[in-house]
């Protein structure tokens, strides 16, 4: 099993930047890509960004491009995202999630492990 734990949220105002972390323990040698998703209050969880471990290679939402990177510490298996230009839509609660490398790494259903969330507010 993998254990993942996010930290990092807050409240920022509009134009501000956040940075989140999400370290991994347990059977870490399963991980092929980490990613982060969102959910906002009354919506769905959405994709925000994934890397994959070997070779680094990143995918963002759209709505995030430009703004949020998404970077790995191999050695300490540790995911991190970088929030810049923040707007009061992307607020939510911000999921870490793990995978075995399988799919596209767009979608919830290419990651078998979840952090608890860390909540990020920006406010207008």
């Amino acid at each position: 099993q993998v254990q993942l734990v996010e930290s990092g949220g807050g409240l920022v105002q509009t134009g501000g930047s956040l940075r989140l972390s999400c370290a991994g323990s347990g059977s870490i040698f399963s991980i092929a890509i980490m990613g982060w998703f969102r959910q906002a209050p009354g919506q769905e969880r959405e994709f925000v960004a994934s890397i994959r471990w070997s070779g680094g290679s990143e995918a963002y939402a759209d709505s995030v491009k430009g703004r949020f990177t998404i970077s790995r510490d191999n050695a300490k298996k540790t995911v991190f995202l970088e929030m810049n230009s923040l707007k009061p839509e992307d607020t939510g609660v911000y999921y870490c999630a793990a995978g075995s490398g399988r799919g596209s790494g767009l979608s919830s259903s290419d990651f078998h492990s979840w952090g608890q969330g860390t909540q990020v507010t920006v406010s207008s």
